[in-house]
């Protein structure tokens, strides 16, 4: 479920917990994507059939895929009205702790630590846990910063 809050009220959200996002699977052709992308065609993540005797006993997700995820499922936690521009301004600290393999499902929680006033607007920190269905670790756990502006 989206919180919508306006411009000025986004102080009031320090420690709100922001719920989840929707799940969504991870494919092959997003992997093979993201891979061409980004020039990583590591056979972990782009050879099925080697990755099936690999560690993770199939492909898995670059773990940048995985945290660029955040930016969609982000969107589906929060709307700020009111502002005229809105900056991914980048992470404090980023741990991929478990694999995300070709075929999971996985969604992302979001609390929002601070709050902070910044030359013409304000700056947002967002402690990001994005988890994969009947994982018993997160796959990602990342602190994001926003900034919206008036």
């Amino acid at each position: 479920m989206t919180t919508t809050v306006d411009y000025a009220d986004l102080p009031s959200l320090v420690g709100k917990d922001l719920g989840y996002s929707e799940w969504r699977e991870i494919t092959q052709d997003q992997v093979n994507t993201f891979a061409d992308a980004t020039s990583d065609h590591q056979w972990i993540h782009t050879d099925p059939e080697r990755a099936k005797d690999g560690p993770f006993g199939g492909p898995i997700a670059h773990g940048f895929l995985t945290l660029s995820l955040t930016i969609p499922m982000w969107t589906e936690l929060l709307d700020v009205t009111g502002v005229t521009t809105k900056v991914n301004y980048g992470l404090d600290k980023v741990r991929f702790v478990s694999p995300v393999k070709v075929g999971a499902r996985i969604r992302m929680n979001a609390v929002i630590a601070d709050v902070a006033e910044v030359a013409g607007g304000y700056q947002i920190t967002v402690d990001q846990t994005i988890e994969v269905e009947g994982g018993t670790k997160p796959a990602v756990v990342a602190r994001g910063l926003s900034r919206f502006y008036a």
